[in-house]
């Protein structure tokens, strides 16, 4: 089941994680996808989520 919240928090959380490790996690765009994953990640939860939701096995 593809759920809109859940999806925007996966992508989110995978353009933090290239940038990391492309320009490493205290390069300020990093910082700023990083921030952006957080949030992304707050609404799924706050809209009832589970973090097992977001991360799959």
């Amino acid at each position: 089941m593809s759920i809109p919240l859940i999806d925007a928090a996966r992508a989110a959380q995978q353009r933090a994680a290239r940038a990391a490790l492309a320009v490493g996690p205290a390069h300020p765009l990093a910082r700023l996808l990083l921030a952006a994953a957080a949030l992304a990640a707050a609404a799924a939860w706050d809209a009832g989520h589970r973090v097992s939701d977001l991360h799959r096995d």
